[in-house]
């Protein structure tokens, strides 16, 4: 059973959302089998998530059943799910209720306001070790997927139970999205350490989602920079919350005011504060910065998670796991990703990774072994925790408006220069829909010429 459900005491609760309903460990093992008949054989089927109790039990029921799902956002822009639904011919789709009449399709089981639904295509055949297929974070309508195998998610649960000390007593406030790596993070190392899940797909700005917190007795938090941006604005440091245990964060770097007003706060309030790092490729965590290192190691993620390891390669091409040093950061672990997949026939690819991961960022290690991200090697940035690949935003602006285009930026605002003149409302728009960043991360700056060689490619000015 996914995660060793199964062993958990069945009267606990293992899951609470906005609707106030709940679920045991007992009625979510139960739940398991019927959805398992239905599909009766491994296939691919689509999720599209929310963050309720129907969307939970078809995830915990798809890997316990060996079926292989790709997890969507149930808002998935029309055209990027038109896109992975015509290459990747899922043969299931469980989704909420209310987008029927929108998708269509044969409902041959439905439960707890989900549907599961019958296609008609021909699921692609799987390979044995794939479990799960995750979008690559912020992706704008390319069909590139992370490829997770049993034993990622396994021993990325287990790491991040043994590294944030989780027990059944926890209460984790889960408002990070079912379709991003660290949701799935989150719930899969609570349902590891027989925790209860609280579910919300609120606001942090609603009203309701504080008093859920509050009656639900919520231990923990789990954050992205721009949830943190929010809590402040909120006065969050200023709340009376003896509930509350512990707050976390990943999905980016957070400012290093942030990070420093939140240490305080943690330290003055007998609270941990734990700041993490991760990416898809590596089922989300990979390196966390011990909660008594929080005030003196500002903006550090800190060490491997248990079960890790971290290096350096050097510019020499040395690599070194040790004392101080600058290079790309690569990691070792169980939790590696097998691979990624931008073809149904790459489904039935195995390890590509081989436990390795060279994760394109740039860090500094301190002599106590610590880690800072310090830049980027790859064309990408990541924005609030959205994953933003420069080349892929350029391509489509320029198919999109007919101009010359080029993208830079930092991890708080992407700035896209072009061509064409009176546009740049338009080319917000555009891209706001298509990555789901805020308006204010994006600058459209309107330029003469781009600068380009011969080969075409863009000649950068220092």
């Amino acid at each position: 059973m996914f995660l060793g459900i199964d062993r958990i005491e069945p009267s606990c609760i293992a899951a609470i959302d906005d609707s106030r309903r709940r679920i045991t460990y007992g009625e979510m093992v139960d739940f398991t089998k019927p959805f398992g008949e239905v599909l009766h054989k491994r296939t691919l089927i689509f999720i599209l998530a929310e963050n309720s109790i129907g969307s939970l039990l078809g995830y915990v029921a798809a890997l316990s059943n060996r079926i292989v799902p790709l997890v969507l956002s149930a808002k998935t822009e029309t055209g990027l799910y038109q896109n992975l639904y015509d290459l990747y011919s899922p043969e299931y789709l469980w989704m909420p209720k209310s987008k029927l009449g929108e998708l269509g399709g044969n409902i041959v089981f439905e439960s707890w306001d989900y549907v599961l639904v019958k296609t008609g295509l021909r699921s692609p055949p799987l390979h044995d070790e794939l479990s799960l297929l995750l979008p690559t974070s912020g992706s704008t309508g390319s069909p590139k997927l992370v490829r997770h195998s049993y034993r990622n998610i396994e021993a990325n649960a287990e790491n991040v139970k043994n590294l944030f000390g989780l027990t059944s007593d926890e209460r984790a406030m889960a408002i990070l999205p079912m379709h991003y790596t660290m949701g799935l993070s989150v719930i899969a190392s609570h349902l590891k350490a027989g925790a209860t899940l609280i579910l919300s797909g609120r606001s942090l700005l609603d009203a309701d989602f504080w008093k859920m917190l509050k009656e639900e007795r919520a231990t923990s938090f789990t954050g992205v920079p721009y949830s943190y941006e929010l809590l402040m604005k909120l006065r969050f440091t200023r709340m009376k919350l003896p509930d509350l245990k512990m707050i976390t964060q990943g999905g980016g770097k957070l400012t290093p005011e942030m990070f420093s007003a939140l240490a305080k706060y943690a330290e003055d309030n007998g609270k941990k504060f734990i700041a993490t790092y991760g990416q898809s490729e590596c089922t989300a965590r990979m390196a966390y910065l011990p909660p008594e290192l929080a005030s003196a190691k500002i903006c550090s993620i800190g060490i491997a998670e248990p079960g890790g390891k971290l290096s350096l390669i050097e510019d020499d091409g040395r690599e070194t796991f040790e004392g101080e040093g600058t290079g790309e950061m690569v990691y070792r672990g169980e939790n590696v990703t097998l691979g990624y997949a931008t073809c149904p026939e790459d489904l039935m690819k195995g390890d590509e990774n081989l436990g390795v991961m060279h994760t394109g960022d740039l860090a500094r290690r301190d002599a106590d072994g610590c880690y800072y991200i310090v830049g980027r090697l790859k064309r990408f940035l990541k924005i609030f925790g959205l994953r933003i690949g420069l080349d892929e935003v350029e391509n489509l602006v320029k198919a999109q408006f007919n101009t010359d285009c080029l993208c830079s930026g930092t991890d708080e605002l992407l700035t896209v220069n072009v061509t064409a003149k009176g546009i740049k409302g338009d080319v917000v728009n555009f891209i706001e829909g298509k990555t789901h960043l805020f308006r204010k991360c994006i600058e459209v700056v309107e330029v003469e010429s781009i600068a380009r060689n011969e080969a075409g490619k863009v000649i950068l000015h220092k």
